[in-house]
């Protein structure tokens, strides 16, 4: 937890540590963030179901704004409703190469193993114990004769090094224009027939042989927006979602009335919004023969 938040306050620092929480009020990551201005929640868990506890640390992390977890040292199994709510937003390190190693006791059994090196692994958390999509890894050598206890001090020190990278590199990667660019270029390819091309220096999507459907803006003119373009059904909708929506939605230049572009680096997308989006848009142009594609 320090190292994160350490390295939260260099600068450049896409993240800040809004709330440290505990379900060990005793736990000295609560004091050392109290000391440091970050607010603070502790809930013993003694007393209460595993969804309550849950609910309850949940709410103080809403309450708080934060939009990610970074799980430092929880030895607690969250419940899966929790762990789904939070899919692709919430991370842990594990003293081990994973997959080697789930569990505990690591550091003993890659030495009994006789590997050559140790060593930590950052992760999303999934409803499987240490076997989500891993973010980043660090091997640590293990030395002839070296002691579980030895190795442990070394893998920590790497993990303070690891941890607040792979961080930052989750969160950055939402207003990152090559990441939005490529998260709506597979829910558009996945559409039927549908083809990419490069446009005005945009990348933007059609139907084979055909007219487009969508266009991800990124800086056009100067903006310094990143934005999706998609059809709308004309003026009235147009001016409706930016009257709903301000500094989401705007009327992208040189596109006419019958196009909306919505903002992807706000660091909130609904990709299933998205997906939805672009079907829709896909919808209006394509022919006959292939929006019955889509109804079965």
């Amino acid at each position: 937890m320090a190292a994160l938040l350490y390295a939260s306050r260099l600068p450049g620092s896409p993240y800040e540590i809004v709330l440290v929480a505990s379900n060990r009020p005793e736990a000295a990551g609560l004091a050392l963030a109290a000391a440091e201005g970050i607010p603070t929640f502790a809930l013993p868990h003694k007393g209460m179901t595993r969804d309550a506890h849950d609910a309850a640390m949940e709410a103080a992390v809403v309450e708080h704004g934060a939009r990610f977890i970074a799980l430092a040292g929880y030895m607690r199994i969250l419940s899966e409703d929790f762990v789904a709510r939070w899919e692709g937003r919430m991370l842990n390190i594990h003293p081990s190469l994973l997959p080697k190693y789930t569990g505990l006791d690591t550091h003993a059994r890659a030495i009994a193993a006789g590997d050559t090196h140790g060593g930590c692994t950052v992760h999303l958390v999934t409803a499987n114990l240490d076997e989500g999509p891993v973010l980043g890894q660090l091997p640590v050598a293990i030395r002839p004769g070296e002691s579980a206890e030895a190795l442990a001090a070394r893998v920590l020190f790497a993990e303070h090094q690891l941890y607040p990278r792979c961080l930052a590199e989750l969160v950055g990667r939402e207003t990152s224009p090559v990441w939005l660019t490529e998260q709506v270029r597979q829910r558009a390819l996945a559409l039927p027939a549908a083809e990419e091309t490069v446009s005005h220096g945009m990348a933007c999507f059609g139907i084979a042989k055909g007219r487009k459907f969508a266009w991800v803006s990124n800086d056009h003119h100067g903006d310094g927006r990143v934005a999706l373009l998609v059809k709308v059904s004309g003026a009235d909708e147009q001016e409706q979602l930016i009257e709903s929506d301000p500094a989401r939605f705007y009327s992208p230049a040189y596109f006419g009335s019958d196009w909306i572009a919505m903002r992807l680096d706000l660091g909130d997308v609904d990709w299933d919004d998205i997906a939805e989006w672009l079907r829709r848009s896909w919808s209006a142009i394509a022919p006959r023969k292939l929006t019955a594609m889509l109804e079965f």
